[in-house]
């Protein structure tokens, strides 16, 4: 007769190869669902030992002790101590450590120990730490712990039987004892873990102490700030020294697809949608895509590197003197692909107003959304030459100011937020400092691909729909002979309504038009600036040969770009972003809170700035 199947918790901190060492085990033996009243997400699978016995796999999020900083953190320490609803106590443990850094991971190895279930240690990632200089004793280190110690490759799938046939072991020997209770001093868990890491460590090369010198550099409070700066600054002036040929190549080429329907299609409502509406629409926000993926290509090759984490830690101390923590980092860092995913990263944020202020500044970093707005007017307005005999350039420095602007902005916003509606402390935090290591090609590619894709999707489906839609709205009634097409229309009417507002600040009619179906999706802005300019243009053979950007210069003042510009800085996103922040807040108060301070910030910045320009003569 068969006993009941045991089950076995994968614990560790995060970043020891947990969940790779999972998905090994059980491949597509799993399921996914979240823990019951939470939603911490839920990883359960299946694998079996050498004789065939099945055994069920769980998954539990990293931390780093059973003293809880977070949600996950708290449903992992509830689920080995039994206390998780509707989640049985483990039978086993399988600790995952990883052996490149044995001192802080024994430390959360050792608390687990004390527990008295059955364990195994799976030395993970091995392969790394030779590779780096390494080279350690695992039965040293099993006779030192007083469990079993076994080498694992989880990527590479080795040493997994050896695992399970310890694990099997272990829950068959295994002497049932009371819970002793873990060391209470941090300091003391801290020396056992640093001297059984010492123990266990045979030798190691000036690798090692080649990555503590680095880290002296990138984690100094001064000159690891100045590098970060730096890499920015860098990152922004390739963003328009790099990308200039492509954009042209594929400007040209929507201009060619232009000229091919109008000389193949007669002149009727067909050929007006697609000459006006979707290709000089979509066509004006698709040929900003090189700016995008080389913003994404750096930030990239920063997170494979391994710098990343360290910029995290380095803003910790920035962050918290405004009232908010490293942990931020992250989710605002994610904010500057799209706000959406970077609001629901905040997740991990265990200090609900913590997390509550995240989330209401998440909008304010500079999304890539943004992107084609700005690399349109600094294309248009700011001249394409270098500062004062300088290699850098005029427009990648002013995009550097703009992506700064956010982040101080949103700096200055959570200082105000956090001593007022969202009132609380700011808590540190701890996060694994992954080693140095040259990005991979192909997984560079393959984001890159996929970052391209969510873009182009996103042109083919959201921006065309308001395209169309605006199209239609600009094309009917017919004006009389005489009078302008885009003010006669449905949708110039609108805008003219919203002019009387925005007129104060700089904007024009152009803008008015263009702030409606911006909230759809920002880079609509564009699209729908390129549409109106397409039905003005509309029969006129020199007008529509000229750009977007050549045809702003004649309508606009610099004054007025830069109000623009300044306006994008700190309005409310998209639609997608209101949503996802009333589902993370359940309920409509802070979104609307949301959506009124950024309306409130734009519309001020932007009078500051155009009233400014226009003092400098610049109106």
């Amino acid at each position: 007769m068969t006993g009941p199947i045991p089950s076995v918790a994968l614990v560790g901190n995060p970043n020891a190869g947990k969940s790779s060492l999972f998905n090994a085990l059980t491949g597509a033996r799993q399921k996914i669902a979240n823990y019951p009243g939470v939603t911490v997400e839920r990883k359960a699978g299946h694998a079996s030992f050498a004789d065939g016995r099945p055994i069920a796999l769980i998954d539990l999020p990293g931390t780093y002790s059973l003293t809880p900083a977070s949600l996950d953190e708290a449903v992992t320490r509830d689920v080995v101590l039994g206390k998780q609803a509707g989640e049985k106590r483990p039978d086993a443990l399988i600790v995952v450590v990883d052996a490149a850094n044995l001192d802080n991971h024994l430390c959360f190895a050792l608390e687990l120990l004390a527990l008295g279930l059955p364990t195994v240690i799976a030395l993970n990632m091995l392969d790394l730490a030779e590779r780096d200089g390494l080279t350690l004793d695992p039965q040293r280190l099993a006779r030192e712990l007083g469990v079993p110690v076994v080498p694992t490759v989880a990527v590479r799938k080795r040493g997994l039987a050896e695992l399970l046939e310890a694990v099997d072991e272990a829950i068959r020997t295994h002497q049932p004892r009371d819970v002793v209770a873990a060391p209470r001093s941090d300091a003391s868990l801290h020396q056992r873990a640093r001297a059984l890491a010492r123990a266990a460590t045979l030798s190691e090369t000036p690798v090692r102490r080649w990555t503590q010198r680095v880290d002296s550099v990138v984690l100094h409070p001064i000159g690891g700030f100045a590098l970060l700066l730096a890499l920015m600054f860098v990152m922004f002036q390739s963003v328009y020294a790099a990308a200039e040929a492509p954009a042209d190549v594929l400007e040209s080429g929507i201009g060619v697809l232009q000229g091919w329907v109008i000389d193949t299609l007669p002149d009727t409502f067909l050929r007006g949608l697609i000459v006006e509406g979707v290709l000089a629409g979509v066509g004006a926000v698709i040929v900003f895509l090189p700016q995008i993926l080389i913003l994404f290509l750096f930030i990239l090759l920063l997170e494979a590197s391994g710098y990343m984490a360290r910029a995290a830690f380095l803003m910790d101390g920035l962050m918290g003197k405004v009232g908010l923590s490293g942990r931020g980092f992250i989710p605002l860092l994610s904010s500057f692909a799209c706000a959406v995913p970077g609001i629901m990263a905040t997740r991990a944020i265990p200090d609900e107003k913590d997390r509550l202020t995240t989330i209401l500044i998440a909008p304010l970093m500079t999304c890539s959304a943004r992107m084609p707005v700005y690399a349109l007017v600094i294309g248009a307005f700011i001249p394409a030459r270098n500062v004062g005999g300088t290699p850098i350039g005029l427009q990648g420095l002013v995009l550097f100011g703009l992506f700064l602007s956010g982040i101080v902005g949103a700096l200055l916003v959570a200082y105000v937020l956090r001593r007022s509606v969202t009132r609380g402390n700011a808590a540190g935090f701890m996060m694994e400092m992954p080693r140095y290591q040259w990005p991979r090609a192909r997984d560079i590619a393959i984001a890159l691909w996929q970052r391209a894709w969510i873009f182009l999707r996103r042109a083919g489906t959201i921006i065309a729909m308001t395209t169309v839609v605006l199209w239609l709205l600009l094309s009917f009634p017919k004006a009389p002979v005489g009078q302008s097409q885009v003010e006669y229309s449905v949708a110039g009417r609108i805008a003219s309504g919203l002019e009387v507002i925005v007129k104060p600040i700089g904007f024009n009619h152009d803008i008015a038009l263009a702030l409606i179906p911006a909230m759809a999706a920002r880079e609509v802005a564009v699209s729908a600036m390129a549409t109106a300019n397409a039905i003005d243009a509309s029969g006129d053979e020199e007008a529509m040969a000229e750009t977007l950007g050549e045809r702003l210069q004649g309508k606009w003042s610099l004054a007025t770009a830069l109000a623009f510009l300044a306006w994008f800085v700190f309005a409310p996103q998209c639609i997608s972003t209101i949503a996802i922040t009333r589902r993370e807040t359940n309920g409509w108060k802070w979104p609307l809170f949301m959506v009124g301070y950024l309306f409130l910030l734009a519309y001020a910045a932007a009078g500051i700035t155009y009233w400014t320009a226009v003092a400098f003569g610049l109106g």
